[in-house]
């Protein structure tokens, strides 16, 4: 079965959490909104045009006759059916409540630049987004990687042994908090080093290697979750 993707074409975002997880598990899929004609596409299915369970944004992904939303969700899914999961059900369950964990730093995460809303540019509220970053790297960046080095403990990966899609989402956790926060993630990594070596084993596995240096990876820029201002990186 080819996968369609359905993403914001100029940005990592949340897709890239989906992206990680169809690279690693060698799966054929395409990335939509990437190809020609593909906006047009994913706008379609976001009025409810040609699907009786429309998103309410993307990602979304189409697997044979499903439309699945969300990026938890989708990971979900594709979790057991590509050795990226847990077969018994505690086991996958407890990647899902560790994924809607990831969930909660993006939002935070994203916040720091857009603290009063999304619809205002970052240039209206940078006051209250120096600020809220301030908070952000003092106390909640660190009590999330503190949760993940307390689950990694004695662990190579989140799960046990063999890796799954919440690893990948941690070492796009700790890519993107490089990119937007280089000063503070050096200070924030020397304390969490369990997190850090994980991160680093996602970075050799070589489908992830090999789509790290494709121009399938879209660079880190300042419209996707991550964004570098200098004076937030405090």
């Amino acid at each position: 079965m080819r996968y369609e993707l359905y993403y914001w074409p100029g940005i990592q975002g949340r897709g890239e959490f989906v992206r990680l997880a169809l690279e690693e598990a060698g799966a054929d899929y395409i990335d939509v909104a990437r190809t020609p004609g593909g906006m047009a596409k994913l706008t379609r299915l976001l009025e409810g045009k040609g699907t009786t369970t429309p998103p309410y944004a993307p990602p979304f992904l189409r697997a044979g006759k499903l439309l699945i939303g969300q990026t938890a969700n989708i990971l979900q899914y594709l979790g057991p059916r590509h050795g990226l999961a847990p077969a018994n059900e505690g086991g996958r369950l407890w990647l899902h409540q560790l994924q809607l964990t990831v969930t909660d730093f993006l939002k935070e995460a994203h916040d720091t630049h857009h603290p009063i809303a999304s619809s205002l540019y970052y240039e209206d509220q940078k006051e209250a987004a120096k600020r809220g970053a301030a908070i952000f790297l003092k106390l909640r960046a660190p009590k999330y990687f503190g949760y993940f080095e307390r689950v990694l403990q004695g662990r190579k990966y989140v799960a046990g042994a063999r890796l799954s899609y919440v690893d990948l989402s941690l070492f796009q956790v700790v890519e993107g908090m490089r990119y937007a926060f280089p000063n503070a993630s050096k200070r924030l990594e020397r304390t969490h080093k369990r997190v850090v070596a994980l991160h680093d084993r996602v970075a050799e596995r070589p489908r992830i290697k090999a789509y790290l240096a494709s121009e399938r990876r879209i660079p880190f820029n300042e419209s996707g979750i991550f964004r570098y201002y200098r004076e937030l990186d405090a």
